[in-house]
């Protein structure tokens, strides 16, 4: 192997080390913080079925984004509707034929769009980023990372369209590297600058991810504002610790 392609092994362990290691104590960090109050977004749902019901619609519709601004809505539906796609699409990099999803990453109409999905992304993150500049209440609020984090992903998306139609690089020999990562059978990476750039930004983005606001990904579903159901008139709302104390002075009186 070379040298560069043992380098870039080693960050890729580092990166991928970092992500998941940084998620996974966020999400445990997010299952700890107590939730004192019932304090659910009204209009909100008075049933389980309704709180499942509000998730789907916020995940995949961005519901309240919609209800709060159109133009928002649009942009961040097109850019997480590509990232989308573009994952799907990029995932035949990091699987055999014989995994079970093959049939769904094969199809023409995931490999067609995924390929084009690029410039949605670009146009959507665009869009976002204008948004923090234009919109006075939203630039008032942005800090310099917000910036960053929009630049970062518009970088690795303008790479990745730069390797689709201008300067095409050896997918075989990328997928063998890639495979290589997750069966311990290192190959040599391509030396292609504009993938080396599109590889190093998206180690950089696994890197930043657990410290970053796009935490609001998996964030989302500890939000007592989303997760609570709109009942506090027929169930009183206690947290655990608030339980233990009231079951402690009641055994004190």
């Amino acid at each position: 192997m070379t040298a560069l392609s043992i380098l870039y092994v080693i960050l890729f362990y580092v990166a991928m080390i970092t992500l998941v290691v940084g998620v996974v104590n966020k999400i445990l960090q997010y299952i700890r913080v107590p939730a004192p109050l019932k304090i659910a977004v009204t209009p909100a749902p008075i049933t389980k079925t309704g709180v499942v019901y509000r998730f789907f619609t916020e995940i995949v519709l961005f519901n309240s984004l919609f209800r709060a601004t159109k133009w928002t809505w649009i942009f961040g539906w097109m850019f997480h509707l590509s990232l989308l796609l573009a994952f799907f699409r990029h995932l035949r990099y990091a699987v055999s034929p014989d995994f079970i999803l093959w049939p769904l990453i094969n199809l023409e109409v995931v490999q067609s769009f995924g390929k084009y999905a690029g410039f949605a992304m670009v146009i959507g993150l665009l869009g976002l980023f204008g948004r923090r500049i234009f919109v006075d209440r939203v630039r008032y609020i942005s800090s310099p990372s917000d910036y960053l984090m929009l630049i970062l992903l518009a970088a690795i998306a303008g790479s990745g369209l730069m390797m689709s139609f201008v300067n095409h690089i050896d997918i075989v020999q990328l997928k063998a590297f890639i495979l290589g990562l997750f069966f311990f059978d290192w190959q040599n990476l391509p030396t292609d600058i504009t993938l080396l750039i599109h590889l190093t930004l998206v180690l950089t983005l696994m890197m930043v991810f657990p410290i970053s606001k796009l935490l609001h990904a998996p964030g989302l579903f500890f939000a007592p504002t989303r997760y609570q159901i709109d009942n506090p008139r027929e169930q009183r709302h206690l947290s655990p610790w608030g339980a233990e104390l009231e079951a402690k002075d009641g055994r004190n009186s």
